[in-house]
């Protein structure tokens, strides 16, 4: 493991992770519905506005037929209407997370993420896989049947979005947090979808250390099998972006590569989310901004390149549009956490970095 400095810069990095993540998620929150918003038509959305480049939370939409397009939550998520974070699943997995680790320590089981669902968690504020396996639970099964028994949606982007809270506790040690992305995520997921969920948090981990989000990225490879679809996609947008290509190339024929996946698997995410990183090069506004405008689960991926890149740029270093907004608050649906201050989710995770060290 590598050393990941002094105390207060290891505060301030996981609390850039904690406003980075909820940032990005908000940016991404009104277009979240990858069949429908494309990247050509989040651009058009951008132009009309004239918000292109993107350096704030997404306009308002300029008329009726607009703002029907959108998710339902975008008045609360809009620039100029939002104050504090508006309840959203990318935000409540990475409360629940910490809840875990307080709970049970680091030592916890598959079975006790499971048992927390069913005690912290709504099952209507569920979806997809997680929702499948809380239904496997709530009917008697148990762990690696909870992840299989009729659940078509074993490596979609959900185990992924856990990931985060493994991440910021193993600073500088991508190995040990995609061990603990692994245990959560085989409640639920499979394959791709559990290698989605150790990669993100090798990811994250890497990112207190790594001297850069490519060095972040080759660390993160290191934890999944390298025949893996999820490692073989994010290397070819590596090479792609190493070839100098545009941004919008890289992504156009990436999608083409993945086409019929579908706008939630992890694989093709995945790959906004890499393009993301590295087109956006460190700056925190350009990385998040890349990364929504990449489409697919916006608010998924928005949320994770905002955790990696507020790792790497510490909460100081994020520019005031996208934390003064947030008002140091976060709506869950993670019962007892309803409200709750950034700043003490952001202490209670690093008291647990510590400690894990």
């Amino acid at each position: 493991m590598t050393p990941v400095g002094t105390e207060p810069e290891l505060d301030d990095r996981i609390l850039g992770g904690w406003l980075g993540r909820i940032a990005g998620n908000m940016l991404g929150k009104p277009v979240e519905q990858g069949d429908l918003w494309t990247r050509d038509r989040i651009d058009r959305y951008l132009r009309r506005a004239a918000a292109l480049p993107l350096t704030d939370y997404l306009p308002e939409p300029a008329d009726e037929d607009l703002a029907g397009a959108l998710r339902p939550e975008w008045r609360q998520c809009v620039r100029g209407r939002i104050h504090g974070s508006c309840r959203d699943d990318d935000v409540d997995y990475a409360v629940l997370g910490l809840h875990l680790l307080e709970t049970h320590g680091f030592g916890f089981s598959t079975e006790q993420v499971g048992d927390l669902w069913l005690l912290r968690l709504p099952y209507l504020q569920t979806f997809t896989a997680e929702r499948a396996a809380y239904r496997n639970l709530a009917n008697g099964l148990k762990p690696p049947l909870t992840a299989t028994y009729d659940n078509p949606y074993q490596e979609w982007i959900g185990a992924l979005i856990r990931a985060d809270a493994y991440g910021w506790t193993s600073p500088g040690d991508p190995r040990r947090a995609a061990a603990l992305a692994r245990r959560d995520a085989v409640l639920s997921h499979t394959g791709n979808g559990v290698y989605g969920a150790m990669f993100a948090a090798a990811l994250i981990a890497a990112a207190f250390t790594a001297p850069g989000v490519r060095d972040a990225l080759d660390q993160a490879l290191a934890v999944v099998p390298a025949s893996c679809r999820l490692a073989r996609t994010v290397r070819r947008v590596v090479s792609l972006h190493a070839t100098r290509l545009p941004w919008e190339e890289t992504l156009a024929t990436v999608a083409e590569e993945t086409a019929g996946l579908g706008w939630i698997h992890t694989v093709p995410n995945a790959a906004v989310l890499t393009a993301g990183l590295l087109y956006g090069d460190g700056d925190f506004t350009r990385t998040i901004a890349l990364t929504v405008r990449g489409g697919l689960d916006t608010d998924s991926n928005g949320a994770t390149a905002g955790s990696v890149a507020g790792v790497l740029t510490g909460a100081r270093a994020i520019p005031a549009q996208w934390t003064e907004p947030l008002e140091d608050t976060v709506r869950s649906a993670v019962f007892g956490f309803d409200g709750v201050r950034i700043s003490e989710l952001a202490e209670r995770t690093a008291r647990l970095a510590r400690a894990g060290v």
